[in-house]
Parts: structure tokens; C-alpha cells; sequence
């Protein structure tokens, strides 16, 4: 069932995105050549709990990390790992926080140290990709409109869109109905509606958008071994613009 948000509960998935956005912003701050996934993990972890809020992914489905860290290839649902990040890497950090259990769901791509210019254009395409998507996503609009938009966008632009991992409604768990693909077609799909609380989350690949999942049963990552990065913000419709909880003011 889709639920929709009420101002109070608005408010309290704000409280959690704070949480979440911070985190960010020091885990972008960490992120250099050297460092593990592990240890920004452990990091993420500890950041959480120190705010009166809990990791939601761990023991999703029995998930043992507070994040997934997905590291060039990898689509997403990496694993945390000791491997250390060389320069020109690219890694995504997803994490869901969960505040006195009002939820909020946000990751983002990182540069890791000096990453070559097919590396950047991926990058700033993804992120404007999301922000495409989110131009759509106002009560009225289809849920097409909002794929549509990524995807004309990112093909545009020379890359490819993955179609396996889909965004979604958020609250009371962390994976409600609808899905958001990021793909499809204009005036298509669910209508959308004041109140809901969905997550935009593209996957962009620098090569085809087919992915393979890896024998630990989480791990997806592209079939021809190119980049992919992804990018995502929890919002809520409105008439007007959707409020994005996990802003963290970056320039657009």
C-alpha cells in the first residue's frame, strides 16, 4: 500500500535525513586514496548510533553493514571490504537511516583521488541525471515522467541506464511500493500524489546498462566490467517542487 506523509511525519524523516546528510559530508571529506570501505563503514556506523538513530540496513534480509560501498564496476549492494581505495577509483556510499523510525535513504559517488575525464563526465551526468528526475516528480506528473527524463538525459549524453534496480517509496520500511524506474516512457504509470515519500536514485554506466549479480547474492556490477555510478535524494510530493530531504546543497 502507498502511504502518504502527513506534516508531522515529514518532519521526523527531516530529522533522519539531517542525520544521514551529515554523515555524508564527513564521509566526503575521508574519502582519498588509502582508505577502506571498512573503515568508512565502521565510521558511518558509529556516526549514526552517536545521533539516537540505527543503521536500517543492517540485518535487511540479513545485510551485515551500515552502507554499501560499490567501487568502480559494481552497480550497487557493494560490500564494505579491506581493500584499499587507489586513486582514480570511483565509489558510491549508500546508507538508510533510521530515526525514532522515521527513515531516510541517500548515496552518493565519490572521486577517490585524481579520476580521468570519462570518470568525471559519468559523475556530473549521474548527478544531473537525478536532478532531471526530480524536475518531474510533482503531484500530477506519472511516474514515467520521472524515467523518461533520466533517461533521455543520460542516453543523450553517451551513457546507459540500469533497468534491474528501480527507486521507490520509502516509510514505514525502507523499500515501499511504488517503484521508480529510471527509465520509460512520458504519461506513463502511477500518478503522483501530495505526500508521498519516494527515493530517485539513477544508476548510470559508462558502458551497457546489463548488470551481473556476484556469487555473495548483493552484489551487482556491470557485464562488460565499465563504470557506474549512482546518485540518490528521498523526497516528498508536492504541488509545487518535491522537498528533498536529503538535500546537502550541493551546486546543481
Amino acid at each position: 500500500m502507498i502511504t502518504r506523509k502527513s506534516k508531522r511525519e515529514v518532519e521526523q524523516m527531516q530529522k533522519a535525513a539531517d542525520i544521514l546528510v551529515a554523515c555524508h559530508k564527513v564521509i566526503a571529506k575521508m574519502i582519498k586514496p588509502g582508505i577502506t570501505t571498512m573503515e568508512i563503514d565502521t565510521f558511518a556506523e558509529s556516526f549514526i548510533r552517536k545521533h539516537d538513530a540505527t543503521p536500517e540496513q543492517i540485518g535487511f534480509n540479513g545485510y551485515e553493514y551500515a552502507t554499501c560501498a560499490s567501487i568502480n564496476d559494481e552497480i550497487c549492494h557493494g560490500f564494505p571490504r579491506e581493500e584499499k581505495l587507489k586513486d582514480g577509483d570511483i565509489v558510491t556510499i549508500d546508507m538508510v537511516v533510521n530515526h525514532k523510525g522515521a527513515l531516510a535513504d541517500s548515496a552518493w559517488t565519490y572521486a577517490v583521488g585524481n579520476v580521468d575525464e570519462k570518470g568525471k563526465q559519468l559523475m556530473e551526468v549521474t548527478k544531473k541525471s537525478l536532478y532531471k528526475g526530480i524536475e518531474q516528480a510533482r503531484a500530477g506528473n506519472r511516474i514515467g515522467d520521472i524515467g523518461h527524463a533520466i533517461q533521455m538525459y543520460a542516453e543523450g549524453e553517451g551513457f546507459s541506464v540500469v533497468r534491474d534496480f528501480t527507486g521507490h517509496g520509502i516509510g514505514p520500511t525502507m523499500h515501499e511500493p511504488p517503484h521508480i524506474p529510471h527509465f520509460g516512457s512520458p504519461n506513463k504509470g502511477l500518478r503522483l500524489k501530495e505526500g508521498m515519500a519516494i527515493t530517485i536514485e539513477p544508476m548510470i554506466n559508462e558502458g551497457t546498462w546489463k548488470s551481473q549479480m556476484d556469487d555473495n547474492g548483493w552484489t551487482a556490477r556491470t557485464t562488460d566490467k565499465g563504470r557506474s555510478a549512482q546518485y540518490e535524494h528521498t523526497l516528498i510530493i508536492t504541488k509545487g517542487d518535491p522537498i528533498i530531504l536529503t538535500d546537502q546543497g550541493e551546486e546543481r
